[in-house]
């Protein structure tokens, strides 16, 4: 019984959290230095590898020339992909992937920005940017969105196995990693000199 009331929760707390301010990943928009990854099983032409998106929205693919990606989200962009290589190529066992920048800092190794793709898990994101730095609370990572902070539920993404496509991760987000709060000296000083202060205010009382 508790397995099972344990199980309800989980999916609930996931549901919840999937609702609450993340959008399909294939169904938005990429921005210039976004693109896509490219991998073909059965061609030996030199065409698998990672093509980004230029300052004018236009994407340069081997063989197949240009697509414009203003105004189309990425379901719109793979099928032109796929369209493509078709036509050149008798039934070419390919994938499209999804490929984005965000920016990784705070307590990891080597922050900065990365790409990524749809199938990325959050352990290997933070595991791009060096991994977590021993000093890294990551019971309150969250994501910079704009103005808002959205703030993840790891638990739940780490049992779920869930990847960027299932927890919603978009172009141009920061993913911050909050510092510990024990890993701050100033803070063990103060709080040691509270708890002088009141052992000092108890002695002081009991005479």
């Amino acid at each position: 019984m508790f397995q099972v009331m344990k199980k309800s929760i989980f999916i609930i707390a996931l549901f919840v959290f999937l609702v609450n301010g993340f959008a399909d990943l294939r169904a938005q928009e990429l921005n210039p230095g976004d693109g896509v990854r490219i991998t073909f099983l059965d061609i030996t032409d030199d065409i698998s590898g990672d093509y980004f998106i230029q300052p004018n929205g236009m994407l340069q693919l081997p063989f197949v020339g240009i697509i414009n990606t203003n105004n189309k989200d990425f379901y719109q962009i793979g099928n032109e992909v796929e369209e493509r290589y078709d036509s050149l190529y008798r039934n070419p066992e390919l994938t499209v992937l999804v490929l984005f920048k965000v920016n990784i800092h705070g307590e990891v190794n080597d922050p900065g920005y990365y790409f990524v793709t749809e199938e990325e898990k959050l352990t290997g994101i933070l595991a791009l940017a060096g991994g977590a730095t021993g000093d890294a609370n990551l019971d309150n990572v969250y994501i910079v969105r704009g103005d808002r902070e959205i703030e993840l539920d790891m638990q739940a993404i780490i049992e779920g196995g869930n990847t960027v496509a299932d927890f919603g991760l978009m172009s141009g987000d920061q993913i911050y990693v909050p510092r510990s709060f024990w890993a701050d000296p100033a803070r063990f000083t103060w709080i040691f000199s509270l708890v002088a202060v009141l052992i000092t205010s108890i002695a002081l009382f009991v005479r």
